[in-house]
């Protein structure tokens, strides 16, 4: 469970600023910073990986799980966190990414199986 306080989390499902950097696989190196979309379910911030489980810092995430995140103006050390198959929560995440990127042409992809599949919480650190 992540504990974001409730302005951070309302920042952050306007915010469209997002960028990740986990650790290279020394464990201390942030890796080169990839900007990604986000979204905020419940008390929980979500990333999705455009290129699915191939995409380099989904990667490093699953392997190091721990890193940086910039978002609303901040930086934040946090905890890379894989989202295991749950259909409800799935489905909670994706109407997410539709409410938030509504009427852009790259929401699609987001919503199909590869991202899907490379969904991580992020938890503060």
């Amino acid at each position: 469970m992540s504990n974001w306080t409730p302005k951070q989390l309302k920042a952050f499902a306007t915010a469209d600023d997002m960028h990740v950097s986990p650790f290279y696989q020394n464990g201390k190196t942030y890796g080169t910073p990839t900007w990604i979309w986000s979204v905020v379910v419940g008390d929980d911030l979500y990333v999705r990986a455009w290129n699915g489980q191939q995409s380099r810092w989904y990667q490093s995430a699953r392997q190091q799980q721990a890193g940086r995140i910039a978002l609303a103006g901040q930086q934040y050390e946090v905890r890379y966190q894989p989202v295991t198959t749950d259909d409800q929560l799935t489905q909670a995440i994706s109407q997410a990414y539709e409410k938030k990127y509504a009427g852009s042409p790259y929401l699609p992809p987001m919503l199909a199986a590869g991202p899907v599949s490379a969904t991580v919480r992020l938890d503060l650190k």
